[in-house]
């Protein structure tokens, strides 16, 4: 009887972590995986009944907005229960108006540039550049929630922030890029750019406003209000053949898949282990998904880093090296330190690359 006590202690010890971890895996691939479906539908194009012309029924614009209603109809099955009048009560005018913010920052603009820029620019520029959110957040914390930053987190984020500036700068010029200053700023990278800024934003809003708010109540709002703005939005600038294959069995069924795993799964990973371990842990594991991706990449796609990559992205990981000396510094007076539902959301959305599908 003891061996069992002390084994199922221990696998409960590890479990959290190994829950992170998994999920980790899941966000950091999820651009390289992204990419890879749109290649796969290229490879099954679908014939058009205006002017002969052939369709991608796997482009990013339908991988966003199918794989959104997919998640979406998982999301309503897990969390559905939270969706009672009792709950819905006690949110308040301001909350609405919160959630509807955050919903259209990171649910529908946030995504939709992240995709544009995946079309446009390589996965490993769309990852690295994305590393600008972090020191953004923390910058806008200090500046409108008055948090206390310590040296190392801020040394940490002003050498992220120059890592990234460098991958920018450095990329040689090719035909998609603006000439701005004397060096190649390329499109997909400033898409990639605006993206940060967006979920930046989203982040602060949900730190302020938000932190009250169930889990599912949020990721339903988020996930449903993102996709019906998205879909309007692609209609106005694509025009309404643009979804002509959005009932497709093909895409359907690779979105399942994709929705479930990417969105349901990973998420839920990620709030599982958050419940068992510390703010720290979960942002020590978090700053792997740059590692994660850009192996992706290289695994799933045979994108091997560039050397302006190679020299941003090593300033990139020094910098997450110091911030996380200075957030296990912060956290170290600090007996317990758990997180509850709306934070964790957030250490979803740090830990998943473009946040959310």
């Amino acid at each position: 009887m003891t061996r069992p006590k002390r084994l199922h202690r221990q696998i409960h010890r590890i479990s959290g972590q190994t829950y992170l971890w998994l999920a980790m895996l899941i966000f950091g691939a999820s651009s390289a995986v992204t990419r890879k479906l749109t290649e796969i539908g290229a490879q099954h194009f679908i014939g058009n009944a205006y002017g002969g012309k052939l369709r991608n029924p796997i482009s990013l614009c339908n991988v966003l907005f199918v794989g959104n209603l997919c998640a979406l109809i998982l999301l309503i099955l897990i969390y559905g229960r939270q969706w009672n009048k009792a709950t819905l009560k006690q949110l308040s005018r301001k909350d609405w108006v919160s959630l509807t913010a955050v919903a259209i920052l990171s649910g529908a603009l946030a995504p939709g540039l992240v995709f544009q820029a995946l079309a446009l620019t390589g996965v490993n520029n769309v990852i690295l550049v994305g590393r600008l959110e972090p020191p953004l957040t923390l910058a806008l914390s200090v500046w409108l929630l008055r948090e206390r930053v310590n040296i190392w987190e801020f040394i940490g984020a002003i050498a992220a922030f120059i890592g990234v500036i460098l991958t920018i700068i450095l990329q040689p010029p090719t035909e998609t890029m603006m000439n701005m200053g004397g060096f190649g700023l390329g499109i997909g990278e400033f898409l990639a750019a605006a993206a940060s800024v967006a979920i930046a934003a989203s982040t602060i809003i949900s730190k302020k406003h938000l932190s009250q708010i169930p889990l599912g109540i949020y990721s339903i709002f988020r996930t449903a209000l993102g996709t019906v703005i998205f879909f309007f939005i692609a209609l106005v600038l694509y025009g309404k053949d643009h979804f002509a294959d959005v009932l497709s069995p093909f895409l359907w069924q690779w979105m399942f898949l994709y929705g479930g795993l990417i969105v349901v799964v990973g998420q839920s990973f990620w709030v599982k282990g958050l419940k068992t371990t510390t703010v720290s842990t979960a942002s020590l594991i978090s700053s792997f998904g740059p590692i994660v991706g850009i192996i992706a990449a290289y695994l799933i796609l045979g994108e091997a880093p560039t050397r302006p990559q190679y020299i941003g992205g090593s300033l990139i990981l020094g910098g997450i090296f110091l911030s996380q000396v200075g957030t296990k510094h912060q956290t170290s007076n600090i007996a317990s330190d758990k997180v509850s539902s709306t934070p964790a959301q957030q250490q979803v959305e740090t830990g998943m690359g473009f946040k959310g599908i």
